[in-house]
């Protein structure tokens, strides 16, 4: 890890911004190994110990906010841990569609690989301040979420198909939002909170593309 000596309240250097990006995509790549793993663990639970595992993933990831500025090395910890049991959570949806269409698996995971790339890119190249886009598209995402849980008690015509187009318009933003803020951070211990942000980007983009790509298969 690199040390600590670049603090808030100045902007990084060059070599400490390169630093700062390749830890951060190193780290995103670990947790999507411990994500891996924690499918693969889980593959034959019951899907009751799916919730289980997301609650503590959950707590996990709010307890990187807590031991981030304390102790870089704990917070790459956590971050694992919660690769891992959101990796466990989500292991029902994945066996199901490993399982029913093998297919939809990797097309979901090239458009997930296509879309970060190009909105990251985005992202990480504009001048343009995106807090402000983020706020509202986190208010949106809020909003749909709540919409989501209705549409469970009521009947909404084509409503899976309409609710990941939405969730792609709202993570396209957040995507692009967070490579800004890897690249004006201006702390270099914060790469295990941006990483986690990216990979929950990245997750929630590939889920909604599964649930594109297996619509009408399932």
């Amino acid at each position: 890890m690199a040390s600590n000596a670049a603090s808030v309240g100045r902007p990084l250097t060059r070599d400490e911004s390169s630093t700062l990006f390749a830890q951060t995509m190193g780290l995103v790549a670990l947790t999507a190994g411990a994500f891996a793993l924690g499918t693969y663990a889980a593959r034959n639970v019951a899907p009751m110990w799916g919730w289980i595992f997301l609650i503590a993933a959950i707590a996990a990831l709010f307890g990187m906010s807590f031991v981030a500025q304390r102790s870089q090395q704990g917070a790459v910890g956590l971050l694992l841990a919660f690769g891992f049991l959101i990796g466990a959570g989500v292991a029902p949806t994945i066996v199901y569609y490993a399982s029913a269409d093998p297919q939809a698996l990797w097309q979901a995971g090239g458009a997930t690989g296509l879309f970060v790339l190009g909105f990251g890119t985005a992202g990480y190249a504009t001048r343009r301040d995106l807090s402000k886009l983020a706020r509202a598209l986190t208010w949106a995402l809020v909003a749909l979420i709540v919409v989501g849980v209705i549409a469970i008690f009521v009947q909404i015509p084509n409503f899976d198909i309409i609710y990941a187009v939405l969730g792609l318009v709202i993570f396209a933003g957040l995507t692009a939002y967070d490579f800004q803020r890897l690249r004006r951070t201006q702390d270099i211990r914060a790469a295990p909170l941006l990483a986690a942000s990216i990979f929950l980007d990245i997750l929630n983009v590939f889920l909604l593309f599964l649930s594109l790509t297996g619509n009408g298969r399932d």
